[in-house]
């Protein structure tokens, strides 16, 4: 049988580089290379696209402090037209083999908000996890969570600021409608990058400050007194969700460094110690959530379980972590789906849709 041709695309523009090619380390080694043929792209902190050697992509790939692209200087473009022509070289303009899938494991903005689907829709290549719109809203914390509102899923109350608000920060008017500790975390970023938890004017200013750095609109959510818990979405049409997992954290909150650094900055707890009944509601709530903001191939879904066992979703990810230490494989996994069959039903999905999508006419002829 010939082997479908995978591009493997990671790395890029957002704060979360270094978790993407994390991930993408993980992916590469342990997809089916007797059913695929694997093409690395790496995408560097400048936007400059990299055809990589598998044996020697990554600098220092032990360490996730020091993890780093290598950049192989074999730089390429990607163009829409033949699937034999769709990487161009930069400096030569040769070809290589085109590719039959591109499995993005690009975390956050440029790779995760839509841009690069996007482009591969254009391109007319199928391609990993949600499209367009769904990869859009689900970056979007304010449109994600507005939609989900509308839609009756229980969320955290909240506000939001742009940019042109900096110099009129109402510490006063967020502490009256949403009360203390405050979190703070910009709208279009995720693993927790400039997120912070605030219980005063001094550290609600600070936070707002870091926020803005990464985005030019930030959320003030209300405090959720509760268990963290999260739950894998996988499927298009017909999508199933995994086993519930609990995040114990070890810090204040579940950070970055928690998340991708530090091994011992929290418990995974795989299933979560919780009733049957609470499993079924979040399991029910995350494929609500996956369906209402038209998602496909995997989501997570990340929820609160109150004290009163009430469930609030928190927010949803479209391209969610696959370290080895990530709670979506691990979810899958003690669901009965391994990490090489979890990639390959990915890659599976990526092409039933394109297929379908295929079959649409695109240009208006009267009968």
């Amino acid at each position: 049988m010939k082997k479908i041709r995978v591009g493997i695309l990671f790395g890029g523009r957002s704060a979360e580089h270094e978790v993407s090619l994390q991930s993408a380390q993980n992916i590469i080694d342990a997809i089916d290379k007797d059913k695929y043929d694997v093409t690395l792209i790496g995408i560097d902190k400048q936007g400059q696209w990299h055809l990589n050697d598998k044996s020697q992509f990554l600098l220092n790939s032990n360490d996730p402090k020091l993890i780093a692209l290598n950049k192989s200087g074999k730089n390429v473009m990607l163009i829409p037209g033949s699937p034999k022509q769709q990487l161009i070289h930069t400096a030569d303009q040769g070809a290589d083999a085109g590719m039959d899938v591109i499995f993005p494991v690009l975390h956050g903005s440029y790779g995760e908000d839509g841009t690069v689907q996007g482009l591969l829709k254009l391109a007319n290549i199928p391609f990993v996890g949600a499209g367009v719109l769904g990869s859009a809203v689900g970056m979007d914390k304010d449109v994600m969570k507005r939609l989900l509102r509308d839609a009756g899923i229980p969320i955290a109350s909240f506000k939001v600021y742009y940019g042109w608000e900096q110099d009129n920060m109402d510490f006063a008017g967020a502490v009256k409608e949403l009360g203390l500790p405050l979190f703070v975390k910009p709208a279009n970023m995720g693993s927790s990058v400039g997120v912070s938890k605030v219980r005063n004017e001094a550290e609600f200013m600070a936070a707002m400050k870091e926020a803005f750095r990464f985005d030019n609109k930030v959320l003030v959510e209300e405090f959720v007194p509760g268990r963290e818990v999260e739950c894998a979405v996988l499927g298009n049409d017909s999508p199933i969700a995994s086993a519930v997992g609990e995040i114990i954290a070890q810090q204040d909150f579940y950070s970055y460094e928690a998340k991708y650094i530090d091994e011992n900055g929290a418990v995974l707890e795989i299933p979560a110690k919780i009733s049957p009944a609470a499993s079924k509601e979040i399991q029910d709530i995350a494929i609500k959530a996956f369906k209402v903001l038209c998602c496909e191939g995997m989501a997570r879904v990340d929820c609160f379980l109150t004290p009163e066992n009430g469930v609030i979703v928190n927010e949803i990810n479209t391209i969610p972590g696959f370290t080895r230490i990530s709670m979506y494989p691990k979810l899958w996994e003690i669901s009965g789906i391994a990490y090489s069959d979890l990639i390959d039903r990915l890659i599976q999905l990526a092409l039933e849709r394109h297929t379908r999508e295929q079959r649409l006419q695109t240009s208006y002829a009267k009968t």
